[in-house]
């Protein structure tokens, strides 16, 4: 009798525990289309009650069409949902009390073609994201950029600034720039190119990712730009047509100095896109292609460089720019099953670059010319990048893993002609460069879905290779050391591991992460080298990442994040042969460049309305090895070097906000003002090229930013339009500042036959207004600049779907 009793209490304690245990559960789920299988972002989910049909909760599905509702008590429900364009979906739904954890099958809603028959409809989600820890761009809602380059896309976007060609995150240029998620050699590994010339027409949407979380990798202080191609999700043939034509510096913003070649006026540029997808059943076949070319003013800049002597030097640099680039990208998803997913993607680009140019030299007035330089460029650039994706879902809703293999192939085959006329004699410098670059990289993902949030994990592997031979042919009077050629190896091993633990409730989320990485680098130079010797650097460091949130109520949100990451330098920049950046400004790279430490805090409210939200966000970042080119002079010589360095400390905090704003139903707008410090703190540093020579400078700081003001009209007849304006306050530059600037962009888009054809007019720096300003101090020098490149431009181009 006194074990059935003990037996009989321990029974009835286990029922009462399991009970209280149970008396809540977290319900997930998917919602996909029911024909095309893609998983759907956004959808309206509630929770009702059966017996009453009176509204428990509710939610919206992520981007991975994954749904969670807590904090359920056990009992029959109604599930809704609903997504505009779609009829409305409900389904019984029974909660036990036996698990604190239900998945529910994957739910496929159907599209209403009727209603979408009749009208078109259209939604758009806020740029900054609910977590706040990005913000997203449809390329084709900015209207004032459209038809131009990425990198021209981009100008309008909050928080970002376009200075040399590179992208700016609030102050600056440490960025990591991917397509589709992933590093090419198309952008750049750990530094940003090709951004210039890459076509937007073929570009869905861009991402801003100021905050990274642990799965990225730990590169990049300033944040992540990622550019996702498009791909179609509708069933069966479909593609997508344009032509973009337009014309460029129609007139002269300041004449040339005496007794050079004209510079380029009325530049045509043209190009042609085509987008195709043929989706069905288990296969989805994808294709983008473009074709740009472009002559361009890409520099016209007037230099008055005065030297503590006395002497004093006029000069001008210009250079008209031809540019022809070709880029495809062409792939196959295939759905093995409803769990299991391979993509095979390529992606090919070529690029032809010839700049010509002169740079004229005057002493003391124009009348007095005693040098002339003239220069030819002719490069080749072409990439190859192989990707196998393989994504396996298992039954609980949100438990994925991806695992990916990418193979890069990058070639630089470069040719430089520099004639040097002098009163007396002429001498012609030549270079030939050709560079290789190959780049393995293997990751695994996996997400595993908890009852209050997910944990991540995985593993990268990468390893990177560029062998690079330099020919160097010395003309009369070349300043170059004559031995400066030769051959060098870059080899980079990086394998790296992660962790992030994401914990959501009704009022906090928390996410904690961690990425370990080990970072080994070689580099081989000619021993015979009369400065630089085989160098290389190796570390192991963590990168934590830390995000908190509360969530005031369902309009309004707070957050704090914190990160630290790492920007190495690239082989550019400790590429150990010397290039000219003008014939009086000569550029090297250091092996001995050390990567630079940044660590992040911030900041962040959101609050949204009907019409509107707005964001804010204050800032600070603090980066110890500061890497940033400094221009010397060695005794007797008047030709600068600039080569890179590790300056020491650098500070940049700000405070950032976005306000958006639909005040009717024809007009909304978006303003971004961004405002922060820079500082430099006071630092020597030693230059060995062409030989040993300290530079020190004083601690340098200054308060920037900038302001940007993007207005939508939505006329009739479906005719829009975008007025976007940009001022861009002074700023601080390695030894000097830049001046501000000033930009007025008009987008006008014309949709035809239910929004298949489109027709658009652009005019950028529509004022022509647009002009660099620079001051630069040496050891022995001020350099003073206006450049007056290309900025206007105007763009007539069409489109048509299928």
């Amino acid at each position: 009798m006194r074990l059935k009793l003990i037996s009989s209490i321990v029974l009835n304690f286990i029922v009462l525990v399991s009970f209280a245990q149970n008396t809540s559960v977290t319900i997930s789920g998917t919602v996909k289309d029911n024909v095309t299988k893609v998983a759907l972002p956004f959808v309206n989910v509630q929770l009702k009650k059966l017996s009453d049909a009176s509204f428990v909760t509710g939610t919206v599905s992520n981007d991975a069409g994954l749904f969670t509702l807590t904090t359920i008590k056990p009992g029959n429900y109604i599930i809704e949902l609903s997504y505009i364009g779609y009829t409305s979906k409900k389904q019984d739904l029974f909660v036990g009390s036996s698990t604190q954890f239900l998945n529910i099958p994957t739910i496929e809603i159907q599209e209403n073609k009727q209603l979408l028959g009749e009208v078109v409809i259209t939604a758009q989600a806020e740029d900054v994201s609910s977590k706040m820890d990005k913000k997203t761009f449809s390329v084709d809602d900015n209207i004032s950029q459209k038809g131009g380059s990425v990198l021209q896309a981009m100008q309008n976007l909050p928080g970002v600034t376009v200075q040399d060609g590179k992208v700016n995150l609030r102050g600056s240029d440490k960025i990591v720039v991917l397509i589709d998620g992933k590093q090419s050699a198309l952008t750049g590994f750990g530094s940003q190119t090709g951004l210039d010339n890459l076509p937007a027409s073929a570009i869905d949407r861009i991402e801003i990712i100021n905050n990274p979380s642990a799965k990225y990798d730990a590169n990049g202080n300033a944040g992540i730009i990622n550019i996702i191609y498009k791909k179609e999700k509708q069933e069966g043939f479909n593609g997508k047509f344009g032509l973009t034509t337009g014309l460029g510096a129609l007139w002269e913003k300041q004449a040339n100095y005496p007794t050079i070649r004209p510079q380029y006026q009325a530049t045509p540029k043209i190009n042609p896109s085509l987008s195709l997808n043929y989706r069905k059943n288990k296969v989805n076949l994808f294709f983008n292609g473009d074709y740009l070319y472009t002559e361009t003013l890409n520099k016209n800049e007037f230099v008055e460089r005065t030297y503590d002597n006395g002497d004093i030097v006029f000069q001008q640099l210009k250079r008209n720019r031809n540019t022809t680039f070709l880029t495809s990208k062409a792939g196959l998803d295939y759905n093995l099953n409803a769990n299991n997913v391979f993509t095979v993607s390529g992606l090919f680009g070529t690029e032809k670059i010839i700049d010509n140019g002169d740079q004229p030299f005057f002493k003391d007035n124009l009348n007095n010319r005693y040098r002339l330089w003239q220069f030819l460029e002719d490069e080749l650039k072409t990439t190859a990048v192989g990707s196998v994706i393989y994504q396996h879902k298992f039954k609980e809703p949100g438990n994925v893993l991806n695992a990916g293999f990418n193979y890069t192939f990058h070639r630089e085959n470069e040719q430089y002609f520099f004639d040097n006329i002098l009163s007396s004699s002429t001498g012609r410098d030549a270079f030939k460069l050709l560079s290789d670059e190959s780049v393995y990289d293997f990751n695994v993902d996996y997400i595993k879905p908890l009852k209050y949030g997910r944990f991540e994990t995985g593993l990268k592997f990468r390893r990177r290779n560029i062998p690079t031979n330099m020919q160097f042919f010395p003309g009369l009077n070349s300043p170059i050391d004559a031995n400066a050629g030769g051959a060098a190896t870059y080899s980079e091993t990086i394998p790296a591991v992660y962790g992030t633990y994401i914990v959501e409730t009704n009022k906090y989320e928390a996410e904690v992460g961690l990425r370990l990485e080990y970072f080994n680098l070689d580099y081989f130079v000619n021993p015979n080298h009369p400065t630089y010797k085989s160098n290389g650097n190796s570390y192991t460091q963590p990168f934590p990442n830390l995000r908190l949130a509360y969530k005031i109520n369902d309009a309004n949100k707070i957050s704090v994040f914190y990160n630290r990451r790492v920007d190495r330098p690239n082989e550019v920049d400790i590429r150990i042969f010397p290039k000219y950046d003008d014939a009086e400004i000569i550029k090297v790279g250091n092996p001995a460049l050390r990567p630079q430490f940044t660590n992040s805090v911030e900041l962040g409210f959101k609050t949204s309305w009907t019409k509107g939200y707005f964001y804010s966000a204050a800032y600070h970042r603090f980066a110890n090895g500061t890497i940033t080119r400094i221009g010397s002079t060695v005794a007797g010589s008047n030709i600068i070097y600039n080569i890179f360095q590790n300056a020491g400390k650098s500070y940049n905090s700000g405070f950032e906000v976005v306000f958006a704003q639909k005040p009717t139903s024809w007009y909304d707008f978006n303003l971004n003002l961004n405002i922060y410090r820079n500082q430099i703190n006071a630092f020597t540093v030693q230059n060995l090229y062409p030989k040993p020579n300290v530079f020190s400078a004083a601690q340098d700081n200054i308060i920037s930013g900038n302001l940007k003001l993007n207005q939508s009209f939505k006329m009739k007849n479906n005719l829009n339009a975008q007025l976007t304006a940009t001022y861009l306050a002074a700023d601080i530059i390695p030894q000097g500042k830049i001046g501000a600037r000033f930009s007025l962009d008009l987008g006008f888009k014309k949709g035809f036959k239910n929004g298949k054809d489109e027709l658009f007019l652009i005019a950028t720096d529509l004022l022509n207004t647009m002009v660099i300003n620079r001051e630069i101090f040496g050891s022995n020098f001020k350099y003073s600049s206006k450049d007056y490149y290309e900025t206007q431009v105007f763009r007539l181009g069409y489109s048509r779907k299928f």
